[in-house]
């Protein structure tokens, strides 16, 4: 039986509880409308998020709630009229503000914000840098196009039913003078399930789509730097093709060199910015996909309205990040190619200087020959006047020589000798010298 099963018994894997536990992380809230919420999106990462971490731990340890886990990224507390749900991503926190509220004027309806809330929110201060707040409203309504106009800018208004056709949701994009992007959801008869994920996806729609578009931000600072760098690469390429000498491609390397580290330094965050905004982007088009149902006469869509906004957005930064891996790639090699270039004037140099050391070498040679034909000379000199002087005492003593003779004989033997002595020393030392070239051969 299965049941009797124990595992105990199994070695499980270190990131099992992690990988197993993922698909339940960050679920959606059930809620009833009508309601209010206000979301904030914080930029924090490393020391910055520990601390807004921190802050947050000690905000709910001081009211007697229960603090998130230490591995937390998700977690939800109840205080006073209002829920809060905070969540923790890689490179930015979010805090989100419920309370119910009842339907009321239209104009006035996204002022009112509960007393005790607004001291909650300026309770609950934050380190990192704020890049999102919204203000959505969820009421209860059948004309939900009337509240849409009543509230927001009909130049910039866009409106879409959701896929069930029980809900309406519109926004204007725009920014309130108290900084807040508003977003009206009409409940037609929607589940308190449906309702939390449709409100939960249109939080995540205007948090991601901000983040998106800070890559278009950090395109239009690039591009300025990546002209340039590209331009100056171009009359590199052209002086090295007219300029010649070994300290002309030094120093037009070094300025290369140089060139390519100041374009890797800036390109660096460049790419990681592209790369997560391509992955916002992602995720606002996999949330509209979900949301959007059928079109409401007269009025945009939010995709629709987004994609004339963000599309020519990301198609820069896609353009930037394609100039700056081309651009990587060309300077990679006419630095390869001007290097290639100095190594090969350097070895000729090398060329030319060992040709003229065996120059050199060989007039010693022939020096050395010299001297040593010499030498023959002047050691069979010294020889034959010792023979000579032998030989006159040979004579003196009484025994029948002619040293005249005797020293003519001996002059061709001695200088034979020494020669032949010089020869074999000079054999002996060449096949000294010629070994270890051989052996490294």
């Amino acid at each position: 039986m299965i049941d009797e099963l124990d595992l105990r018994t199994f070695k499980p894997h270190p990131q099992r509880n992690a990988v197993l536990g993922e698909v339940h992380a960050r679920p959606f809230t059930r809620l009833v409308s009508p309601f209010s919420v206000i979301h904030f999106a914080v930029l924090a990462q490393g020391e910055a998020a520990a601390i807004d971490r921190c802050r947050f731990i000690d905000f709910c340890l001081e009211r007697n709630l229960r603090p998130p886990a230490q591995s937390a990224k998700h977690h939800q507390i109840v205080i006073g009229p209002a829920m809060l749900r905070w969540e923790q991503h890689s490179e930015f926190t979010t805090f989100t503000w419920i309370w119910t509220n009842t339907n009321g004027p239209a104009a006035h309806q996204f002022r009112n914000i509960d007393d005790t809330v607004r001291s909650l929110i300026r309770a609950l201060r934050q380190t990192g840098q704020l890049l999102v707040a919204i203000r959505l409203e969820v009421e209860q309504g059948a004309a939900p196009t009337k509240r849409a106009e009543q509230i927001f800018d009909k130049n910039s208004l866009a409106m879409v039913a959701t896929k069930s056709g029980a809900g309406v949701v519109a926004s204007d994009f725009r920014v309130d003078e108290n900084g807040f992007t508003k977003i009206l959801v009409c409940d037609l008869g929607m589940t308190s399930h449906d309702l939390g994920a449709l409100v939960q996806r249109l939080l995540e729609i205007e948090t991601y789509r901000p983040l998106a578009l800070l890559g278009l931000s950090a395109a239009l600072e690039l591009a300025p730097s990546v002209d340039r760098i590209d331009r100056r690469l171009v009359q590199a390429l052209e002086e090295m093709q007219s300029g010649e000498g070994l300290q002309f491609n030094n120093h037009l390397l070094a300025e290369l060199t140089a060139l390519a580290a100041s374009f890797e330094r800036g390109a660096t965050g460049g790419l990681f910015r592209f790369g997560a905004s391509r992955a916002y982007d992602e995720l606002v088009q996999s949330r509209l996909s979900i949301i959007e149902g059928n079109d409401i006469a007269g009025y945009p869509s939010w995709s629709s309205f987004l994609a004339r906004r963000m599309a020519p957005a990301m198609r820069t930064c896609a353009t930037v990040e394609e100039r700056q891996t081309a651009l990587s790639v060309k300077l990679a090699r006419a630095a390869d190619l001007l290097r290639t270039r100095v190594d090969i004037e350097i070895e000729q140099q090398n060329h030319d200087l060992l040709q003229a050391i065996n120059e050199r070498t060989r007039q010693q040679l022939r020096l050395q020959w010299t001297v040593e034909g010499l030498s023959v000379a002047a050691i069979g000199y010294y020889v034959v006047s010792l023979f000579k002087y032998l030989a006159e005492g040979a004579h003196d003593i009484g025994l029948q020589v002619d040293p005249s003779f005797l020293t003519a004989v001996f002059v061709p033997i001695a200088v034979g000798v020494i020669w032949l002595v010089s020869y074999k020393i000079r054999k002996r030392h060449f096949k000294h010298d010629d070994a270890p070239s051989v052996a490294r051969n």
